[in-house]
């Protein structure tokens, strides 16, 4: 049976409320960027987990071990959820899984107007070549 590891983690990025959240699944490592808007309270969140996690798109899969399972002792969990709150923001393996499926978006928005472009030419030549014939079909 494979493990799946998430964490959401949502801080104020300026002007609006971000929200990434990680998901280690079998070795592979993917993250998705949340914008909030105002500040989200905590039943928001929870029911925005319960309700549009089906929507999310996460970046492609980078090769990353899962993080170490949750601390036995109360304290220490007490302790590392201080550190984590101290820390404040995206790691870095977030930021490269963003930066890859940003890049991805481009690289598709970049193909998707190239055709239409090389459509609506082969469109405009299709109409001169059909009156430069209506011209010469009168005489």
């Amino acid at each position: 049976m494979e493990q799946v590891n998430c964490k959401l983690t949502v801080f104020f990025q300026e002007p609006f409320w971000v929200g990434v959240y990680e998901r280690w699944e079998g070795g592979a490592y993917s993250a998705c960027k949340l914008t909030f808007g105002a500040e989200p309270k905590d039943a928001q969140v929870w029911e925005w987990i319960l309700t549009g996690f089906r929507g999310l798109r996460f970046s492609p899969a980078l090769e990353d071990a899962p993080p170490p399972g949750p601390p036995k002792n109360p304290k220490r969990a007490q302790r590392s959820a201080k550190r984590e709150l101290a820390e404040r923001g995206v790691g870095t393996k977030a930021q490269q899984a963003l930066a890859l499926q940003r890049g991805q978006g481009k690289a598709a928005r970049r193909r998707r107007s190239r055709e239409q472009k090389e459509a609506e030419q082969q469109r405009q030549f299709q109409l001169r070549q059909e009156k430069r014939r209506a011209k010469h079909k009168g005489h």
